[in-house]
């Protein structure tokens, strides 16, 4: 038993990713080297950061572009086995322009290429709750709203 109130808190870790689009709609999925799924770009945010920062420090980091990230698509509360809570954080990242998409130079070290991708084949390129996460913020990015998830689902 303790005194302290805060030893019962959640200590959640985040991490933000942006889901960008093409022209027709569908979405970027990179291919990280160190995992045996498609992910989005992004990442744990760090100490003294925002989700929002994170975002777009991953995208530099990864992609090595810089392009205006803008709103919440999703937050996403998805405890994960034997990792603990975590609070995942989708932003949206438009449509690059065609400057954007060839200016793209990929971190050697995390990811060894990246394509759009029909959000319809989603469930058959990513792991579940990732994809009914993406399943969302492609819904909430046409819709104009902003999603709550628990573990991918919609409260």
């Amino acid at each position: 038993m303790t005194d302290d109130p805060a030893a019962s808190f959640t200590r959640a870790r985040a991490a933000a990713g942006v889901l960008f689009f093409d022209e027709r709609g569908q979405i970027m999925l990179v291919d990280p080297s160190y995992k045996d799924y498609r992910e989005v770009p992004g990442g744990y945010v760090e100490h003294g950061e925002t989700p929002y920062q994170a975002a777009v420090r991953e995208v530099a980091e990864e992609l090595g572009i810089q392009p205006e990230i803008g709103r919440l698509l999703v937050a996403d509360w998805a405890p994960a086995e034997g990792e603990g809570d975590k609070i995942l954080f989708l932003f949206d990242g438009g449509v690059p322009a065609r400057d954007e998409l060839d200016a793209i130079r990929l971190d050697a070290v995390e990811l060894v290429g990246y394509q759009f991708y029909d959000i319809a084949r989603i469930h058959d390129l990513t792991i579940d709750r990732l994809a009914r996460r993406l399943v969302h913020g492609h819904a909430a990015h046409l819709d104009g709203t902003t999603r709550y998830l628990e573990n991918g689902e919609r409260i």
